[in-house]
């Protein structure tokens, strides 16, 4: 008998309070902000103790975002943001998730509380099992715990029922013995977070460049004349990207800011760090911002291209770079042609901008060849995802804005660690070649039949494949689609194993059995065999560097990621393993000896990453080395998309609040939005408002529609913002619920949380 657990979050209110928008990111307000969430969770002092260490040389890296730090000197005043402020603020907190708090609660009941509420209860110090038909954890040993589930690992009839989760958070030691776990077991069943974010940017930069990851470096930002921003909200998501922006500005640089929403971030940036820029009220970022229509990106480039196409036709030459294309690409004939068909003014009515404002984007990239693009979750959570990604790739391949100095491909990854996790084998569709050097290297026989991606795990637990779901870090429940469809599968398992720091919902809507497995976190020292180990990380540039955690840890019944998965495998494999677990435990450099075996890029890993600042990997489309299928820099044909909603319906996209990091609600304001206290939210444009008889605070249900199946969302409140028209936000987790499990992007299979057809009705 499954338990009465409540999959989604709660539907009441809390009490919604309205402000007008922030017109600028950061300054002063943002290092109060950040002050206030250190000295709630662990007091100033032992705060600023804590900050004086993160994103430094010596210290341990952001478990936020994966925003590179400076190749060279680090701000004495701190190398951080104020959202990255608040992540460390929720790794480091005081309070404390005992034994005794899951005595007194049960699952149930935890349950039936708010995200927010769940994730500030603080860190879980011990190993905790559920057993099955019960409703409350009990304390146990690591001992025991290993053996519950070693036991279940032991029923197993294939190798393929069991699943392995990772988010971006674990490190490149843990991830690379995390994968090498599945693969021995029998298994690639190794879905990430980054099937459900930048697998889109993946597929489609691995077909056209060569390589799954941006080519830029920070430099190359610096240098940039253009700076396109499309489908990102740096100010909240990336806001020490605001520096790099503000940067390229002070060199002459010009940014553009394309987005269906108008954000602070992206509008004006004020160095909390420089007093010259709080006193002149900061730095004005946008040259242009375009507010197209949800999807409408596709659109946007090809009638900017064929505004390009059109001057190069003039004089050959001027325009394009023909010396790159001629010598580095391949398909430039077949996507001219395409283009040639499109109509100018059809492609700027569907991407819902002003004529004007597109000549004047198009100017901008006749004019300049040092070019970047940025993006993020709005261009890859789309049915046409990976085609929204493989049309900038072409737009940049026009003007040969790759492989040279500040132009390229830049794809702003989330956590902090997920482009290291990939590197690291963490891949439900690994390469021939790095599985054959874990053969060679481990004397192993690795599976070669493709894994479940997230949402294949998600429908083979609805099917009652899966038999063991271990997560490593992460919170599954709530950052995966389908909320209830996804909740009721994972409650179909027989044992779903936790590797967690902080208490989350996917602790309480769990199999048949359960276990929470508590690791040290990334600012916590770590010590095995009485020396104090060191781990490292990729960030969004392709650097590897190392991270110390520096703190005492939370709890001395704690593990790291490492000691778990070698104790883990020791338990089930035995004496009759080529693998030597407990050895790599004993000294993470047995880890990266084995990297540096196995992954090419590595070589002398544990002396270069010694090296302040760590290393950067190879990456050939930097170098304009393009290792496709052609050995070419690959122009792609991608129509304009032309999904279309019902008359009447709305175009819903999931968005963060500004106290919120992935699904850690950090609290329950979106500053720079002028949204207080609440989270049951829509964002409509007013003129739409008007149009369908809502109010300001109107309540609504909203309902999704994928091919003739619907999806419930009960009691939100319309907020009139400044959106384009057609088009809503909601925040996420609360409408993940809303998001079809089938409605995902064509070839990456990554849920197309950024565009669900919606039925807006009075409440």
């Amino acid at each position: 008998m499954k338990r009465k657990v409540q999959i989604v979050p709660p539907e009441n209110f809390e009490n919604l309070q309205l402000t007008p928008a922030k017109e600028k990111a950061a300054g002063v307000p943002g290092v109060v902000n950040a002050m206030k969430h250190i000295s709630q969770e662990l007091g100033i002092w032992q705060g600023v103790k804590l900050l004086n260490k993160m994103n430094q040389k010596d210290g341990f890296d952001c478990p936020g975002c994966a925003w590179p730090d400076p190749d060279g000197k680090r701000s004495s005043l701190g190398e951080y943001c104020e959202n990255g402020v608040k992540a460390i603020a929720e790794e480091a907190t005081n309070r404390r998730v005992t034994p005794d708090f899951f005595k007194k609660n049960s699952v149930e009941t935890l349950s039936q509380q708010t995200d927010y509420w769940i994730g500030k209860s603080g860190r879980i110090t011990h190993p905790m099992y559920l057993a099955k038909g019960s409703s409350h954890y009990e304390q146990v040993s690591w001992e025991k715990a290993f053996d519950i589930a070693a036991s279940h690992f032991a029923k197993l009839e294939s190798p393929d029922d069991a699943v392995f989760y990772t988010s971006g958070r674990t490190s490149n030691e843990a991830a690379y013995m995390y994968q090498l776990f599945a693969r021995q077991l029998g298994t690639n069943n190794l879905p990430d977070c980054s099937n459900m974010c930048h697998e889109s940017s993946g597929k489609g930069l691995i077909e056209t460049t060569g390589i799954g990851k941006g080519s830029v470096t920070l430099e190359d930002l610096h240098q940039a004349e253009v700076i396109m921003v499309i489908g990102q909200n740096p100010g909240t998501n990336h806001p020490r990207m605001l520096s790099a922006l503000a940067k390229c500005k002070e060199n002459g640089g010009q940014v553009v800011s394309i987005n269906p929403i108008p954000e602070a971030g992206n509008n004006v940036f004020v160095d909390p760090q420089n007093p010259m820029a709080i006193i002149k009220g900061g730095d004005k970022l946008n040259d242009i911002y375009m507010q197209v229509k949800i999807n409408g990106d596709v659109a946007l480039l090809k009638a900017v291209m064929l505004l390009m196409l059109e001057k190069e036709k003039e004089k050959p030459g001027s325009v394009f770079d023909l010396e790159f294309i001629n010598e580095h690409t391949k398909g430039y004939d077949d996507f001219i042609k395409e283009l040639e068909q499109n109509d100018f003014n059809e492609a700027v009515k569907e991407s819902g901008i002003p004529e004007s404002q597109v000549r004047q984007l198009a100017q901008l990239m006749i004019e300049n060849d040092k070019i970047i693009i940025c993006w993020a979750m709005g261009l890859t959570q789309h049915e046409n995802g990976v085609q929204n990604i493989r049309e900038v790739a072409n737009l940049l391949f026009l003007k040969g804005s790759i492989g040279k100095p500040g132009a390229g491909t830049c794809p702003v990854r989330g956590h902090s660690n997920v482009q290291g996790d990939r590197t690291m084998g963490i891949w439900e569709k690994p390469k021939e070649a790095f599985l054959d050097n874990l053969d060679k290297r481990f004397n192993l026989s690795t599976p070669r039949e493709h894994g479940y991606d997230a949402v294949e795990a998600i429908k083979a637990m609805d099917e009652g494949k899966v038999k063991i779901f271990m997560a490593m870090g992460g919170n599954f429940i709530s950052a995966t689609p389908d909320s209830e469809f996804t909740g009721k599968a994972v409650q179909n398992v027989d044992l779903t194993i936790q590797v967690s720091t902080k208490l989350n919902r996917s602790h309480l809507v769990t199999g048949k059995e359960a276990l929470i497995f508590p690791c040290v976190s990334r600012s916590e020292e770590d010590t095995q065999n009485g020396k104090r180990q060191f781990i490292t990380v990729e960030n969004s540039m392709g650097i590897v560097h190392k991270s110390e955690g520096k703190f005492k840890p939370a709890s001395k019944e704690l593990l790291s990621e490492h000691a778990i998965i070698a104790k883990l495998a020791d338990k089930i494999f035995g004496q009759k393993s080529t693998v030597n677990w407990l050895d790599m435990i004993q000294d993470y450099d047995n880890v990266r000896e084995h990297i540096e075996a196995t992954i090419p890029g590595f070589d002398n890993f544990n002396q270069r990453v010694r090296k302040p600042g760590g290393f950067y990997l190879p990456n050939g489309a930097r170098e304009r080395k393009f290792n496709t299928a052609t050995g070419k820099a690959n122009f792609t044909v991608n129509p304009i998309p032309k999904r279309k909603v019902q008359n009447g319906n709305f175009i819903m996209m999931t968005i963060r609040t500004h106290d919120q990091y992935n699904t850690t609600i950090y609290g329950m304001d979106d500053r720079y939005r002028g949204i207080l206290n609440e989270r049951r939210v829509v964002l409509m444009n007013p003129e739409d408002m008007k149009a369908n008889g809502f109010k300001s605070e109107s309540i609504v249900h909203l309902k999704s529609i994928h091919n003739g199946e619907s999806r419930i969302a009960n009691n939100f409140k319309i907020v009139p913002y400044n959106i384009a028209r057609g088009c809503v936000g909601t925040y996420f987790p609360e409408t993940n619920v809303l998001v079809h499990v089938d409605n995902t992007a064509k070839v990456s299979n990554t849920p197309a949380s950024k565009f669900i057809e919606i039925e807006i009705k009075q409440a």
